[in-house]
């Protein structure tokens, strides 16, 4: 599939200059376009590849000279990079599956298939399942009794989506991630040790080795409309109540949401992010990578914690964060930065220990 530099500009409301009549079969950075790709030379730095490629034409920046650049056409985005998701949107070629439910997939004669629903191959669908208008369902999915699916999702490889998980529409499950698994729940029969540690920071339960035993999940898994998750999430159902994801949240890879957690809407968490049970996450909060966070606490709205942060108390709306514990971002660097120089601190009261030394001596 190609298009025209012109119906590409008009795809993305943007302008099109020059030989807007040339054909694009896809996208590459500068220095590896083909003629027939459109380089992406976003800022002028990028820019500074093209000659090492073959394109005849690129998305640039406002203000671009394109043709001083050596190109025969070019599309001006006055924000190249938000014009990058309508872009990629138009390039991708999806996963390649057929459209139809292959022959090999399992499915309940009481689950309901809305118009135009796609479902791959060795995939299983649980009894009274729902599924809703032109979604596609990916090979060795597993879809539990009595789940919801909205319209124009995808279910991407072996996702696993547990009984009574309710999802938006048009969300995206990327590959391996798993909703609704138990919550992480069990008690002793007696106070135990951990409970004794946590209420007086210390001490220990005075008590015989106790074993564990499990609490049943109740609740299930509820996620918005537009959510993407990434590979290899992990979701919890709640234990009695539902865990909830927000609409238009975007969660990477690797995370690990617990049971009872509530997460507004238009909230970022990056890879490897993990949050402890019953915790409240605000509207349009950005974690980290490998931002970690308590349980029983909440984080207030428009919150921001930089990377690796560990988050242990309730943190108020709009705060920038950063550490372990997290404190103000502006703190933590004032502490890092000291933290760098007290190799040199330590030189230097060396050095005046000597020459008070060198001075009693003299004396």
């Amino acid at each position: 599939m190609t298009y025209t530099v012109k119906e590409i500009a008009e795809a993305l409301g943007a302008q099109a200059l020059g030989a807007s009549s040339i054909r694009i079969s896809g996208v590459a950075e500068p220095a590896d376009a083909a003629e027939d790709h459109l380089a992406l030379a976003m800022k002028p730095e990028y820019a500074e590849a093209l000659p090492k490629g073959r394109a005849r034409a690129a998305l640039v920046w406002d203000g671009a000279d394109w043709q001083a650049l050596g190109l025969e056409a070019a599309i001006i985005a006055p924000r190249p990079r938000f014009a990058m998701s309508g872009l990629t949107a138009l390039m991708d070629k999806g996963e390649g599956w057929d459209d139809g439910i292959h022959p090999s997939a399992i499915i309940s004669d009481s689950a309901i298939l809305s118009e135009g629903v796609s479902v791959g191959p060795l995939t299983v669908i649980g009894a009274g399942a729902r599924i809703g208008k032109g979604t596609r369902i990916g090979p060795q999915a597993t879809i539990g009794a009595d789940a919801e699916i909205g319209e124009a999702c995808l279910v991407r490889e072996g996702v696993r989506i547990a009984a009574r998980v309710r999802i938006g529409d048009r969300v995206v499950l990327n590959p391996g991630c798993a909703l609704g698994g138990d919550g992480f729940s069990f008690v002793t029969p007696d106070l135990s040790n951990v409970e004794a540690a946590r209420a007086t920071l210390g001490d220990q339960a005075d008590t015989e080795t106790q074993s564990y035993v499990r609490i049943h999940s109740l609740g299930s898994v509820r996620i918005g409309d537009d959510v993407e998750i990434g590979a290899n999430t992990a979701i919890d159902r709640g234990t009695i109540r539902d865990t909830v994801v927000g609409n238009r949240t975007k969660i990477d890879n690797l995370c690990m949401i617990g049971h009872n957690v509530v997460i507004g809407s238009d909230t970022l968490l990056c890879g490897m992010v993990g949050i402890a049970g019953s915790t409240r996450i605000g509207n349009n909060v950005v974690l980290g990578g490998q931002v970690g966070v308590s349980d029983n606490i909440f984080v207030g709205d428009r919150v921001i914690a930089g990377g690796g942060t560990k988050i242990f108390t309730k943190t108020p709306a709009g705060r920038v964060i950063l550490g372990n514990p997290a404190i103000k971002m502006e703190t933590q660097m004032n502490i890092n930065r000291n933290l760098r120089r007290l190799g040199r601190l330590f030189d230097d009261v060396a050095a005046l220990k000597k020459s008070v030394s060198n001075t009693d001596q003299s004396d």
